[in-house]
């Protein structure tokens, strides 16, 4: 049994770290990388993928991100993974295993390998579907619009409002660092 396993949202600014295996038990059509997938089409996928799996999705939020940092935080995941899965090979895209033995780490793996893809799209519609159900919350920040990824509008909101109880406080944004002076 091959378990793929991917994340989604270790580049972001705000908002959890979401990290999904899956072991495929049925055919599912139209699997890709989940970031060249359109949202509707991942939506429909991840309907197909949760029929047709065993599966697992692992939530570090931003908080045990800030204490423990991103590796550790990953590496525990797909521990807790292999652990309740049990497969007979893990794949996982990108080119580290974090330090867990018997994971393959392979390059673009999420276009490639079906499992791989799958546990993209559940990753990305998991963690999409929380920042999305946190807007109304924060509403000043626009998490429906940016999903708590770095762009120039989120950005702008950190400066104007500072951060949110859902932002990593550990990751340094550039352009609001004041500079240092000797």
């Amino acid at each position: 049994m091959l378990c793929g396993i991917d994340e989604a949202g270790r580049g972001c600014l705000a908002g959890p770290l979401v990290v999904a295996g899956v072991i495929l038990t049925g055919e599912v059509e139209g699997l890709g990388d989940s970031k060249q997938l359109s949202e509707k089409k991942r939506e429909a996928l991840y309907e197909k993928i949760v029929k047709n799996s065993h599966y697992e999705v692992i939530f570090t939020d931003n908080q045990t991100i800030d204490d423990i940092g991103l590796s550790l935080a990953l590496k525990r995941s797909i521990i807790t993974i292999i652990k309740k899965l049990s497969p007979s090979h893990t794949i996982m895209d990108g080119n580290t295993t974090f330090g867990v033995e018997g994971v393959e780490a392979i390059i673009k793996a999420d276009a490639n390998i079906d499992e791989v893809s799958a546990a993209s799209i559940l990753a990305k519609v998991s963690r999409d579907r929380f920042i999305i159900s946190q807007d109304s919350q924060y509403p000043e920040y626009g998490f429906a619009k940016h999903k708590g990824y770095g762009t120039k509008a989120h950005i702008a909101m950190i400066a104007k409002h500072g951060l949110s109880p859902l932002h990593r406080k550990s990751f340094k944004i550039k352009s609001l660092s004041q500079p240092t002076l000797f």
